[in-house]
């Protein structure tokens, strides 16, 4: 039995966390909606960072930038959720697909466009985080990429660079995908 108790919260903090919250919820579960493209799964990834924060000590670049700390918690618990769903889809056999969409889902959308969604989230898997914050704050939350280089503290080149070799490898994975999927259809007619 363990004798570590964890320190109740003082008022202060307690309202340092709720102004916290209420300031970045919103940006929070935005990005992470974009990226898993489950509405669940932003609020577990909501919950997660939050409730990280609550049981930690905030990381010295939390108090720095707030904004950008968030930003990258909600981007790499997101790529996270992914590459585990990836793993768990390849146990279970691709059980987990059909018990992830919703009917609302499935009849409000397209089965070729939820096709293309899930795998546009498998390419965002592979990529390394900080392009993945790059592109959802460009293409998601329509930052500039002067005001994405100040919130991350990069250059704008630096910025303007990753975003032009993201779409040029996305564009790159999503062809190769979309090719052997139709190699694949043509094995099978034939």
């Amino acid at each position: 039995m363990s004798t570590v108790t964890m320190p109740e919260p003082t008022a202060k903090d307690s309202t340092e966390f709720e102004a916290l919250f209420r300031e970045h919820y919103a940006l929070v579960y935005r990005t992470a909606r974009a990226i898993t493209g489950s509405a669940e799964d932003a609020k577990d990834v909501l919950q997660t960072i939050f409730l990280r924060l609550l049981q930690r000590a905030a990381p010295p670049d939390a108090h720095k930038n707030p904004k950008g700390y968030f930003y990258r918690a909600a981007v790499n618990a997101s790529l996270d959720m992914l590459r585990s769903r990836r793993r768990e889809l390849l146990v279970d056999d691709f059980t987990l697909i059909e018990a992830d969409r919703s009917t609302a889902n499935t009849t409000e959308r397209s089965v070729a466009q939820d096709a293309i969604d899930e795998q546009l989230r498998e390419t965002l898997a592979t990529l390394p985080p900080r392009t993945v914050e790059i592109l959802m704050l460009r293409y998601v939350h329509d930052y500039p990429e002067a005001e994405i280089a100040k919130l991350l503290g990069k250059s704008r080149g630096t910025v303007a660079v990753t975003l032009f070799r993201a779409r040029r490898r996305l564009r790159k994975l999503l062809n190769t995908s979309h090719q052997e999927k139709t190699d694949e259809v043509g094995r099978t007619r034939h």
